[in-house]
């Protein structure tokens, strides 16, 4: 006869894997859930492994922070609040790398043995297997980023639509008339809802000319190559301005603008996203829309905790509003229409 596990008692009881997980290991649940799992396992004859029973309830005093790309500023900005906060009730932040989808998911399902006491995961694909794991993880977890409706993980959600659309309607207010938009990969979720966003920003405006453009990767590299490619293509697009995906590709965007002889902002305006340190310290400074890094990993990290302490707590959805930062990339100009003194040189060959 097969053994009775702990995933058929969650099937019998009727709740999640991590629900019967506290339950059976006298963590807190409450006394409705206990008495379902209990009553199941005992029809179903489960007899617990004492070793893996051992291990899940040996507090490791460390809590995990997994991200794509841990040289990435966004990230060290959400790292460094994270930190301050769990430090504060004794916890140690371990940063891992997840790498790409794979990577995620393997990420997620070690850290189910054992390794730290909560997670908070800001990943750049969201698959089905993903949201899988994510669920019936047994470790407290915590996504800054997308889920789909009624996934039951807490999550930290970042306004991208509006973010851009702050970002289209000040270019729209400072003259720009054509708006070229540098994405990312668009099968990860900020190049999907970044474009979404920049759709919907810019549609029923039939006097704006747009035009959308994709960089490999959220990199200043990347950016740089291709903005290269918008500013240097055959046949020519003059542009008001450029809207990055994030501040690396704008950062990257302002680096071939130069290289192209085009002049930032009496040329070109350029926008990124995330609003980081580097927008500061770059010339001209790049404006950028705020998702709010910072507040995004604080309210991450109080919903871990919160998590940590009452596991029947029901799922909670935080959204944080965008804002936008203005340096010299943008400037308004006189005279919108003259197309001839402004953006003429932004798309032409150099």
């Amino acid at each position: 006869m097969a053994r009775v596990t702990l995933a058929d008692v969650a099937r019998r009881a009727g709740v999640s894997l991590a629900s019967t997980s506290r339950a059976l290991n006298g963590q807190v649940a409450s006394a409705a859930t206990v008495e379902r799992v209990r009553r199941a396992a005992d029809e179903l004859g489960y007899i617990p492994d004492a070793s893996a029973r051992s291990l899940r309830l040996r507090r490791t005093g460390q809590l995990a922070f997994a991200v794509a790309d841990i040289g990435n500023p966004v990230y060290v900005e959400m790292m460094r609040e994270i930190e301050s906060v769990v430090a504060a009730e004794g916890y140690r932040l371990v940063i891992s790398r997840t790498g790409d989808a794979d990577g995620t998911l393997d990420l997620v399902r070690d850290l189910n043995r054992g390794y730290v006491d909560g997670l908070i995961l800001s990943p750049l694909w969201v698959t089905p297997a993903l949201v899988h794991a994510l669920e019936e993880s047994t470790v407290p977890t915590v996504v800054i980023g997308r889920l789909p409706e009624g996934t039951r993980v807490d999550t930290v959600l970042a306004d991208s639509e509006g973010g851009v659309a702050l970002a289209v309607d000040h270019l729209v207010r400072t003259g720009a008339r054509s708006i070229a938009f540098i994405n990312g990969p668009v099968d990860t979720t900020p190049g999907r809802f970044r474009q979404l966003g920049f759709r919907e920003a810019t549609a029923g405006r039939p006097d704006l000319t747009t035009g959308e453009f994709h960089a490999e990767d959220f990199t200043i590299e990347a950016g740089y190559a291709a903005a290269k490619a918008v500013f240097t293509a055959e046949p020519t697009q003059t542009w008001d301005a450029v809207v990055a995906v994030n501040d690396l590709v704008g950062i990257g965007t302002l680096h071939a603008a130069h290289e192209c002889g085009v002049v930032v902002p009496d040329e070109l305006s350029v926008i990124g996203i995330d609003n980081t340190a580097l927008a500061d310290v770059c010339h001209p400074g790049l404006t950028s829309v705020d998702l709010g890094s910072t507040r995004r990993g604080q309210k991450a990290a109080r919903l871990l905790l919160a998590r940590m302490e009452d596991g029947e707590l029901p799922t909670r959805a935080v959204r944080v509003a965008p804002s936008l930062q203005e340096r010299g990339s943008t400037t308004a100009h006189a005279g919108a229409a003259d197309q001839g003194q402004r953006g003429g040189a932004a798309g032409r060959a150099r």
